[in-house]
């Protein structure tokens, strides 16, 4: 035990180590007023001070005329001991570099018009070379340029940020309170079905209007197919299909919102006021409603690009997306759980694994239909990094994910937002199951909730070893390989353990032509109305 816990606090202590990025920050001065602008170092060849209290200052003289490839034209009087600015082209960084040392240069920025990538040299220029050197955007420094005139002080530093950066927490918490909540109304819907069924057929209906029910292995099956079929298609069609998955995604979200708000009103007791136009009945809260979901939908199609605010609306829609997910399609047993659970887990590490060995860019298809085109920027060879030198046109993404911006990487957030993710589907397939666990403690009528509880800790401690396998392989994680054997595995022990695996198996008494469910309620135990809460 002593054991375990040393290698657990070895690993939290290498998670929460601080890494040296090629992203960098340029602060130029002149006294009265400064700035920052990003630039790319490579931090094994020329390293930069961690702070800018530590990073040495010095003038900033303007070579942009030349690519500096050689001495010619340059006085080394006039630039002894200044940073220089010198344009990108028709020699390597590291002659470059060479001829700035041989001036008596204290350090070496290159503008350039193209992406910005890590400096990189031969092995045998490496040594060559102890100035600083990093790249940086031309536009920027004709900004600078023109914000500062004469007299600008530059200075280089590349703060380290940390590996276990607050946003993994913000999107566990996003994760866990989303699978809890969905599992709760999951249940608190149940209860109220079984009391409709029990106090009359006529309250039963309405109970069950709009869910879904899987309850054949064949219809699994179907659907696992489809979302294969799909995800080719997002791949090799993804400049047309995403704009059908952003409409989609705002009526479904709206839809979704609303759903939730309304089960949030109904539990405060609030109460509505009805109104009749022409013979039909129109309630002034769900009015109110639609207009506010729909308001916070149009917003997030309409300003989806904008990355430093909108991802707080997405992850609201998201949210709410899920839990009506989680709400409206039921598993019918554990058996459908099993086979839609097992065969999303080989979905997910195929797409993830697997794909990258057939894919031109050697990028998974998972990860470039999620992340978008630009995709192939998030796969860096070792600490290699580009950055584009002029503004892009934002690229379209699909709305399948969390996304919350990481919150220690102010050089990288200053050369563009980084962000944490978590995809939907890592929250709507295991919270399928905490769904169908609330909903079978509300058959048993067990007060303690235990298979509930029991896959929602589950849920958590498998979220949390994907983000630490996450952190410590450095690369992205198929979550569902985790999530999946630790909410399965627990929820067949709990229930094993409680002789109770055949009824858990089994799960309700499904009738295709009706669709209805009764509750397994052990011999001896009531079967009035169950009021318990979640």
């Amino acid at each position: 035990m002593e054991k375990a816990v040393r290698i657990f606090v070895l690993c939290v202590v290498f998670m929460a180590s601080q890494m040296n990025c090629q992203e960098a920050i340029l602060h130029i001065s002149n006294g009265s007023r400064n700035m920052d602008y990003c630039i790319v170092h490579n931090h094994s060849w020329t390293p930069l001070s961690e702070t800018l209290d530590a990073a040495g200052q010095y003038p900033l003289m303007n070579l942009i005329s030349t690519v500096l490839c050689d001495a010619s034209g340059v006085s080394p009087e006039m630039v002894k001991g200044k940073a220089l600015v010198v344009m990108r082209g028709d020699c390597e960084f590291s002659q470059k570099a060479q001829v700035a040392q041989g001036l008596g240069a204290k350090a070496l920025l290159i503008a350039s018009n193209k992406s910005l990538v890590t400096p990189s040299a031969n092995d045998s220029e490496y040594a060559k070379v102890r100035i600083p050197l990093a790249l940086m955007r031309y536009r920027d420094f004709l900004g600078a340029q023109q914000m500062f005139g004469e007299g600008m002080q530059a200075q280089m530093y590349a703060p380290p940020y940390q590996k276990l950066d607050p946003s993994i927490g913000v999107m566990l918490l996003i994760a866990i309170f989303t699978v809890v909540m969905g599992g709760c109304w999951c249940g608190a819907s149940e209860r109220e079905r079984l009391s409709a069924s029990l106090g009359g057929a006529g309250g039963e209906h309405k109970a069950d209007s709009g869910e879904l029910s899987l309850y054949s292995p064949l219809r699994v099956v179907i659907l696992v197919a489809l979302m294969c079929g799909m995800l080719v298609l997002m791949y090799y069609f993804y400049n047309i299909l995403v704009y059908f998955i952003i409409v989609v995604f705002c009526l479904a979200s709206a839809t979704a919102l609303f759903s939730c708000l309304d089960a949030v009103m109904d539990l405060l007791g609030c109460g509505t006021v009805s109104f009749s136009i022409k013979s039909k009945t129109f309630s002034l809260r769900s009015l109110i409603l639609a207009a506010v979901c729909i308001t916070v939908a149009v917003i997030w199609g309409v300003y989806r690009n904008e990355d430093r605010w909108i991802w707080i609306l997405q992850d609201l829609l998201g949210i709410a997306f899920c839990l009506n997910f989680m709400k409206t399609i039921s598993l019918s047993n554990f058996k459908i759980c099993v086979i839609l659970l097992s065969l999303l887990l080989l979905y997910d590490v195929f797409f993830v694994f697997i794909t990258p060995f057939f894919t031109k860019n050697g990028v998974s298809i998972m990860v470039q239909v999620a992340l978008g085109p630009d995709a192939s920027g998030e796969k860096t060879q070792g600490n290699m990094v580009e950055i584009p030198a002029e503004p892009q046109p934002p690229s379209e993404k699909l709305p399948v994910v969390m996304r919350v911006p990481r919150l220690t990487a102010w050089a990288q957030n200053l050369c563009g937002i980084q962000f944490s993710i978590l995809g939907y589907g890592d929250i709507i397939i295991p919270g399928l199951l905490v769904s169908y666990c609330s909903r079978f403690d509300v058959w048993i009528n067990s007060r303690k909730k235990i298979y509930f509880l029991s896959c929602c800790t589950a849920y958590l401690v498998g979220i949390i070893v994907t983000f630490a396998v996450m952190l410590l392989s450095g690369m992205g994680q198929p979550a569902l390989l985790y999530l999946v054997p630790f909410t399965l595995i627990t929820s067949a022990v709990v229930a094993g353990c409680r002789g109770e695996m055949k009824k858990f198996w089994l799960g309700t008494t499904y009738e295709v032509l009706d669709s209805s469910r009764e509750p397994l309620l052990p011999e001896g135990r009531t079967d009035s109305p169950i009021s318990e809460r979640c």
